[in-house]
This record gives C-alpha cells, sequence and structure tokens, in this order.
C-alpha cells in the first residue's frame, strides 16, 4: 500500500444533562463503524513501526469483517516473517493466494518463507511463479538466486544475480552491495575466485559497513594464498563486528602462515572465548585443538633452532 493513514480515537467525556446544551448551530453527532480497511491500515502502520504481534491482532479483525480480504493475509504474513513463524506465514500467503491467484507479494513472500524453511525447490517454484507476474522486480530474480544457492545451483544462482542486476534501481546502493555479495559467493563456491575477487570488491565500494563483504573477501584472499590481504580483511571484520569468533580464527591462521605466531596465538584464544561464551561447544573446542597444535609447532621450531 503506498498511501498511509492513522484512525485517532478520541476520549469521550460523559457530562451530567444539566451542563450540556446545544446551540441552534449544532452539527449532528455521527457514529461511524468501523471497516475491515480501517484494520488494515493500523495493522499496516503498526509493521511500520516494528510492532509486528499487534499489527497481527489488526489484520485479524480485518479479516474477521471481511474474509476474503487477501491483502489482509499477505500483510499477515509479513508480520509472521519478522516473526520467524515461517509455517503460519505460508499459511497466510496460501490463503491470499486463493483469494487473489495474480498476487505477487503474496507468492514472493511464501517464497522467503519457504527458503527460510529451507525449502529451497518449493521457494524457486514461488519465484517463478512471481517473476512471470512482474519480470521486471529485481527482488524475485535476487530471491530465486538465493534459493538457487541453498539448493546447490550455484550456476543458476548466478544467472539470476545478473539479471536482478539488469532490473534494480541504480540508487539502492546498500541492495547492490548485497546482491554483488552474494554474486561473489556462488562464485567462490564454484572456485572462480578471481570473479568472486571483484564482486566482493564492488560489494565493499557500495558499502564499507558490511563485514560479511570484508569476510568472504578475506576468505577469498586466504584461498589464494594472500594471507596478508586475509588479514586486513579479517581486522576490518573485527573492526565492524568483534564478537565475531569466525574472524579472530581466520585471521588467526592467516597470521601462523605469515610467522606472526604470537598474534596467532592472542586471536585463537579471543575465538575460543567468544565460542565458550556463544554456547558454540563443536566450534570451541576446534578452536582450541588449533591452538594446541601452534603452540607444538612453536615450540618443535624453536628446539630445532636451539639445536
Amino acid at each position: 500500500m503506498s498511501n498511509f493513514w492513522r484512525l485517532f480515537f478520541s476520549t469521550i467525556i460523559a457530562l451530567p444533562l444539566t451542563f450540556l446544551t446545544l446551540s441552534a448551530h449544532s452539527s449532528p453527532i455521527l457514529i461511524t463503524q468501523i471497516t475491515a480497511s480501517d484494520f488494515l491500515e493500523l495493522g499496516v502502520d503498526k509493521m511500520r513501526r516494528g510492532d509486528y504481534q499487534e499489527a497481527i491482532e489488526n489484520f485479524n479483525q480485518a479479516i474477521a469483517l471481511e474474509k476474503d480480504l487477501a491483502v489482509a493475509y499477505s500483510d499477515r504474513c509479513l508480520a509472521y516473517l519478522q516473526l520467524q513463524d515461517y509455517h503460519q506465514a505460508v499459511t497466510d500467503c496460501t490463503q491470499a493466494i486463493n483469494f487473489a491467484p495474480d498476487n505477487f507479494e503474496a507468492y514472493l513472500n511464501r517464497g522467503v518463507a519457504h527458503y527460510r524453511e529451507e525449502d529451497y525447490p518449493a521457494a524457486i517454484v514461488d519465484h517463478n511463479r512471481a517473476i512471470a507476474l512482474k519480470p521486471y522486480d529485481f527482488r524475485a530474480y535476487y530471491n530465486r538466486g538465493l534459493a538457487r544457492v541453498g539448493d546447490g545451483k550455484d550456476s543458476e544462482a548466478i544467472l539470476d544475480f545478473n539479471l536482478a542486476l539488469t532490473q534494480i534501481p541504480r540508487i539502492t546502493s546498500l541492495l547492490l552491495a548485497d546482491i554483488y555479495n552474494d554474486r561473489g559467493l556462488a562464485h567462490f563456491v564454484l572456485q572462480n575466485t578471481q570473479a568472486a575477487m571483484l564482486d566482493f570488491n564492488l560489494a565493499i565500494r557500495l558499502n564499507a559497513n558490511d563485514y560479511r563483504a570484508y569476510f568472504n573477501r578475506g576468505c577469498t584472499c586466504g584461498r589464494n594464498g594472500d594471507d596478508f590481504g586475509a588479514v586486513r580483511d579479517f581486522s576490518q571484520v573485527i573492526r565492524l563486528n568483534p564478537s565475531n569468533p569466525q574472524a579472530y580464527v581466520n585471521r588467526g591462521v592467516a597470521q601462523s602462515r605469515l610467522g606472526y605466531h604470537l598474534g596467532a596465538i592472542a586471536d585463537l584464544q579471543k575465538a575460543s572465548e567468544y565460542f565458550e561464551n556463544q554456547g558454540k561447544r563443536v566450534a570451541y573446542e576446534k578452536t582450541l585443538d588449533l591452538l594446541k597444535n601452534l603452540r607444538e609447532q612453536i615450540s618443535s621450531v624453536t628446539e630445532i633452532a636451539i639445536l
């Protein structure tokens, strides 16, 4: 909906009849009935303010008044998506589609819900339908690309990301950065590190504060044997997202390859602390194993030097 308005409820104060007089020019009091559209607009307003549970209540009220109001089901699906209730989101979008088979947003949102449930084939089917309805909307191509990545179809995903880039408005630089970042990941999985590096560079140029692109470029540097570049990028990740333990692990590994053993040990110790605090037991134990192996290597090198 492009136009939003708010419904204000005024407080009615009851006065004793002896003090209540009407002038000859008083207007009659009108009693208006709240419609399904009114509740729908209230729900949209709550959504915009992040009050998703209250928005759902308003959409429920709209549906109670008008059972076949497709947009109410579609909007309620969005609220459930925000609350991570993906099963209910799918149910609502399906109902919206039943009432309005050409509802582009309902297919788009149901595709997102299927993606979050890791049902990638179902997500692809929904985005195919969305693209058939609106072949010029970049969101459907981008979402289908993500679903294809999840389904292990990285080459097809790259084609979708390319299509998304041809449709997206140029002014949306942050969204462009996301597409380049995800296309870079697909190239990385396909071991095309040169193309991946170009995409991560573009993503960083468009959004220099997104730690994900630095992290991905750092991994690409590591795969290319550029440990200096990896240390640089993982340091940026840590600056932007200081509690990211994987960045400390990767920087620690890169530093150990460069012979910066003290820095590597400090990074791995920091990573192990974060993993433990976050309850990630397997990652915590693997990091301790890395620390043990690194200390043994340093000890072995020292013994050889003494001999």
